[in-house]
């Protein structure tokens, strides 16, 4: 596909633009990209340190004056590797295991970033190598179950999770006997 500006080299970037349901497909090269001020281009390459600490700059759209003051409060800093979280999110990893602690309360707009807007990341377990840790992790969750029900006292279905428990506990259990074996 040819550029849609010069009509001589090939189209490299292909822009599409949603408007009120309008939408606007523009293909052009690199140099009528930037001659068009369809994108901008740094003067140095685009590395993948830079992407992830853009991810974790996530107070950008605070206003400047606004940034600046912030700046003059004493910033928080880890008491065991000293790292200021302006150093992390510069860095875009942290110094030491103390870190996780230090930041946590502004770590939530983090993951939301990284994550796709959850805080918590459950990670995934092997079907083939995670045995019996897929009952233990339905195993936690029935139990997180039983509590609520409890608590609005319904005592019914309380007791059918409990026998949901008990079952799965002797399946974990006969499982870790095999194993065993």
């Amino acid at each position: 596909m040819e550029c849609q500006e010069c009509h001589k080299r090939p189209a490299t970037l292909h822009f599409t633009q949603v408007i009120n349901g309008n939408k606007t497909e523009v293909h052009v090269c690199e140099v009528c990209a930037k001659e068009k001020g369809y994108m901008s281009f740094p003067d140095e390459a685009y590395t993948l340190h830079n992407l992830i600490t853009g991810l974790f700059d996530f107070d950008s759209s605070i206003n400047p004056q606004k940034k600046a003051h912030l700046k003059q409060s004493k910033e928080l800093q880890c008491p065991k590797c000293e790292m200021t979280f302006s150093d992390f999110k510069r860095l875009g990893k942290f110094g030491c295991a103390e870190c996780y602690n230090t930041f946590s309360s502004k770590l939530d707009p983090v993951f939301r970033r990284v994550h796709s807007g959850n805080t918590l990341h459950h990670g995934k377990i092997p079907k083939r190598k995670g045995g019996h840790l897929h009952l233990k992790k339905e195993l936690d969750s029935l139990r997180i179950e039983l509590q609520s029900l409890i608590k609005n006292e319904e005592f019914e279905k309380a007791a059918t999770i409990r026998d949901q428990i008990k079952d799965l506990e002797q399946t974990i259990k006969n499982k870790e006997e095999g194993e065993a074996e």
